[in-house]
């Protein structure tokens, strides 16, 4: 990349770097503080949608690995925050393997650097709307198994791919060749109900672009995956820790309500 197109690139936010400077991450440029912080200050609480998603999406990987899952694929998977998904996978699983993916070019040398722990992660610098070059990947091919179990991540990536992409092809793609016992994971924005909800969603597709679906056009993301008990949550209520404040004694913010999550099985 040549130095305007850096120059151009530093100038804009990105969904990697707003969402990892909003989690507390040091690795973004100016325009993303400015985004993150215009969150922060014009629609205070909004910041609960990068942190109850990142919240989810561990508690998917948690609950992969003690089924037994020892692969994983992040799709979209961001700037590296901590724990990792890799962390929380190898609790349970200590030899799990990860493939990390995202199409940011800042994303990818970034993780190298930061998750280069052992050959068994592996980060990629893919888009999610094309699967058939992840598949051919050679870290793809090296360290996921698809006769065996894998655990499939789509943690808000699909909000970002818009109808004419398909991105209910792309879960597709991944479902048909996924062994039986894997997992999907998704979460996605909603549009929410309250006027400060509407601002939040028009910030963020003014800034990134993308899709708030509703819940039934995420649910049909998993075509006839089964679905795991809880279904389609927020993701502040999906699979709750025991120690986590219930509905009753924290009620769920407008910002909580866009986010939701679900992880369906293939049997």
């Amino acid at each position: 990349m040549n130095i305007n197109a850096m120059r151009a690139r530093q100038s804009r936010p990105s969904v990697a770097r707003t969402y990892s400077y909003i989690l507390g991450g040091r690795d973004n440029y100016g325009a993303d503080k400015d985004l993150g912080d215009s969150f922060k200050q014009d629609l205070p609480g909004s910041e609960q949608l990068a942190i109850t998603n990142r919240a989810a999406v561990l508690r998917a990987v948690r609950i992969m690995a003690q089924s037994g899952v020892r692969q994983l694929i992040d799709m979209g998977c961001g700037l590296p925050a901590e724990p990792n998904v890799h962390d929380v996978a190898r609790q349970h699983q200590p030899e799990a393997r990860i493939v990390y993916i995202d199409n940011d070019p800042f994303v990818a040398p970034h993780g190298r650097a930061l998750l280069a722990i052992d050959d068994r992660i592996a980060m990629l610098e893919a888009d999610v709307r094309r699967p058939q070059q992840i598949l051919e990947q050679p870290d793809v091919e090296r360290l996921i198994d698809f006769d065996q179990p894998v655990g499939l991540l789509f943690s808000a990536v699909l909000s970002f791919v818009e109808n004419d992409e398909d991105p209910a092809g792309v879960v597709r793609f991944w479902a048909d060749r996924l062994a039986p016992g894997s997992f999907v994971y998704i979460s996605h924005f909603r549009p929410g109900q309250t006027r400060e909800a509407a601002a939040t969603e028009g910030k963020i597709r003014e800034a990134f672009g993308g899709r708030f679906r509703s819940d039934a056009e995420i649910l049909s993301f998993f075509g006839g995956l089964d679905l795991v008990d809880e279904g389609l949550l927020p993701c502040r209520q999906w699979h709750m820790d025991a120690d986590m404040p219930t509905t009753a004694e924290k009620e769920l913010t407008s910002w909580e309500e866009l986010i939701v999550a679900a992880m369906a099985r293939k049997s």
